[in-house]
C-alpha cells in the first residue's frame, strides 16, 4: 500500500503528514523524535496499515513540514501539543492510539494526561518524565552542527555511524533512512532535513535552571499503557523506568538488548511486539 500525503495548516505553519490505511480505520499516531521525520515509521506504518489509518506527522520544522520564523515559540513541547490536537481535529479524529519515539512520546504523555484526551492508548518509545541532563547535553551538541556531504551515499555512512544506537537494521533500512532525512543544498551538497534553528529553543538545564519533569502528567495518564527502553539507552534510564513502573503499575515494559537511544520499531521482532500490544487493545478500542 502506497502512503497519502496531506498538508494541514495549524496557526499559520503547514505540517506535512504522511498517512497509510483507509480513514475509516481506528487512527493510530506515529510520532518521531526530536530532529527526525514522520518517515521514520515507513516501514511499521505500513505493516499496520491493513488495520489502522496511521498518520505520520512531520513536526514543524522537520521533514516536509514548514519551518518557523519564531523557533523560541514554535520548537517546544507545548506548542507541538497543540499542533497534534489541531492535526486530530482536521482530520475529524475524535480518539486515536499514540506511538511516540523519544520527543514524540513526551508529546503523547502530554495529551494523554489531559482531562479530555483524544489518547486511548499510549506506546512511550525509550523516553521517561525526566531526562538525564548528560542526554541532553548530547543531544544539543549534535543539533548544533549540521555536517553537509558532497553526496547521498556518504549521508548514508554518517547515519549509520551516528545512530548506531537504533541497533542492527537492514541495509535497506539505512538507505531509506538517508534519502528521508536529508535535503539538497543549493550548492548540490546535502545535509539533514530539519532547521538548525531548533537549537535555539533547546535548554539544557543548569544548577540554576533545572529541567521540568513531567512526573505529574505520567501519573495522571489513565489509558493503556506500553513503554519501551533501549537497554543500553543514555536517554530513559533504569532509575526512570522503575519510578514509571510504580507510578503506573499497570504499564507494559519492553526492554531491548544491545539498542540504546532509541528502538527503531523496523526490525521484525519489534514489529510483531508492537503488533502484539495493539492487538490487546481491541476490547478496549473496538473498530467502528
Amino acid at each position: 500500500m502506497l502512503p497519502e500525503h496531506q498538508f494541514i495548516c495549524c496557526d499559520g505553519l503547514e505540517v506535512h503528514l504522511t498517512c497509510w490505511g483507509h480513514p475509516q480505520a481506528p487512527a493510530l499516531v506515529l510520532w518521531h523524535g526530536l530532529t527526525r521525520t514522520g518517515r521514520d515509521f515507513d516501514e511499521l506504518a505500513r505493516n499496520l496499515s491493513d488495520r489502522w489509518y496511521v498518520i505520520c506527522p512531520d513536526t514543524p520544522g522537520r521533514g516536509l513540514s514548514q519551518w518557523s520564523q519564531t523557533p523560541e515559540q514554535d520548537y517546544i513541547l507545548p506548542r507541538y501539543v497543540d499542533i497534534a490536537r489541531q492535526v486530530l481535529s482536521a482530520l475529524s479524529i475524535s480518539e486515536c492510539v499514540w506511538i511516540g519515539t523519544s520527543m514524540g512520546g513526551l508529546i503523547g504523555m502530554l495529551l494523554a494526561a489531559e482531562e479530555e484526551t483524544p489518547v486511548r492508548a499510549l506506546l512511550v518509545n525509550d523516553v521517561g518524565p525526566e531526562l538525564p541532563e548528560d542526554a541532553l547535553q548530547r543531544i544539543r551538541t549534535y543539533i548544533s552542527v549540521q555536517p553537509v556531504f558532497r553526496c547521498l551515499t556518504a549521508l548514508e555512512t554518517w547515519l549509520k555511524q551516528v545512530y548506531v544506537t537504533f541497533g542492527p537494521n537492514s541495509d535497506a533500512f539505512w538507505r531509506r533512512l538517508a534519502m528521508t532525512s536529508s535535503r539538497r543544498l543549493p550548492d548540490g551538497t546535502f545535509t539533514l532535513h530539519y532547521d538548525p534553528a531548533l537549537v535555539d529553543a533547546f535548554q539544557v538545564p543548569s544548577a540554576d535552571q533545572p529541567a521540568p519533569t513531567l512526573w505529574p502528567q505520567w501519573q495522571a495518564i489513565r489509558c493503556p499503557l506500553m513503554i519501551i527502553q533501549g537497554a543500553e539507552s543514555d536517554l530513559l534510564l533504569p532509575a526512570t523506568l522503575q519510578r514509571m513502573r510504580t507510578l503506573q503499575p499497570q504499564a507494559e515494559v519492553m526492554t531491548l538488548d544491545g539498542i540504546g537511544h532509541a528502538p527503531t520499531l523496523v526490525t521484525d521482532d519489534q514489529q510483531r511486539r508492537v503488533v502484539q500490544w495493539l492487538d490487546q487493545l481491541s476490547v478496549r478500542f473496538p473498530e467502528d
